[in-house]
């Protein structure tokens, strides 16, 4: 089929995207938010530390649950960060060792990070499926491409490697989580001072942790979306869906 027989077939129409909470909605409720209430709210004057656990923790709670609605489908990753929530909440207001959030806070990127290497050994790598997803890259067009070339098998291994760095930055958060935690929460639970500390941790969670994870995961895709035009000998612009449509 030409390009200009398949520009006349009109492509399926896509159901309009629910609108989304995007990256100033997740700073807000999941950083922003909770700190204040954990730092400025939490004395005995105002809310007291328990009210303040509860009042802060329910903005990501509520958030994530929004987010959920508002998606139409279960994401892992929002679903590990509403447990989280709860776990953090939960080991507070029992008053255990803050030893606990700590290997929380270490846990939930150590499983994400295992996710990782052990979708490698299934049909659906997570690292595949989220790099290369439908909606964005032509993946048949590509495969295709790649094929032609003989370049396919090179290919896939590309993607393993970018597994590997992947779950390396979950290794690294994973770690940095705990020391994070390790350091800054001293107080017992149920304190102001925990709550304060609490707070501190989480307004540092984000430069500290979640930006070079960030960039580590942004490298990853850079790598494989690097190797599609030196492989296929086509551009990235080639193979995106947007490019072919209309």
């Amino acid at each position: 089929m030409t390009d200009s027989q398949s520009s006349n077939t009109p492509p399926p129409a896509d159901k309009p995207a629910k609108p989304r909470g995007g990256f100033l909605g997740n700073l807000a409720f999941n950083i922003l938010i909770p700190v204040i209430i954990l730092s400025r709210f939490s004395g005995e004057d105002s809310l007291g530390p328990t009210w303040g656990i509860v009042i802060a923790l329910a903005f990501p709670v509520g958030y994530g649950l929004w987010d959920l609605r508002e998606s139409g489908k279960i994401n892992p990753f929002s679903v590990l960060g509403v447990i989280s929530v709860f776990l953090t909440g939960g080991i507070s207001l029992l008053e255990l060792d803050p030893q606990y959030i700590a290997i929380k806070e270490a846990a939930i990127p150590a499983i994400i990070g295992l996710a990782v290497l052990i979708s490698q050994r299934t049909r659906f790598p997570l690292v595949k499926t989220l790099i290369l997803n439908a909606q964005m890259i032509r993946v048949e067009a590509l495969y295709s491409a790649l094929a032609a070339k003989g370049n396919t098998a090179v290919f896939e291994r590309r993607l393993s490697q970018a597994s590997l760095i992947i779950a390396g930055s979950f290794g690294l958060s994973s770690a940095l989580n705990y020391i994070l935690a390790r350091i800054i929460l001293v107080s017992p639970p149920g304190t102001t001072e925990f709550n304060e500390e609490l707070g501190r941790m989480t307004a540092l969670s984000y430069p500290v942790i979640a930006l070079p994870s960030m960039v580590v995961l942004m490298i990853a895709i850079w790598f494989v979306f690097s190797q599609i035009k030196r492989l296929t000998g086509e551009s990235l612009e080639h193979f995106l869906v947007d490019q072919h449509k209309g």
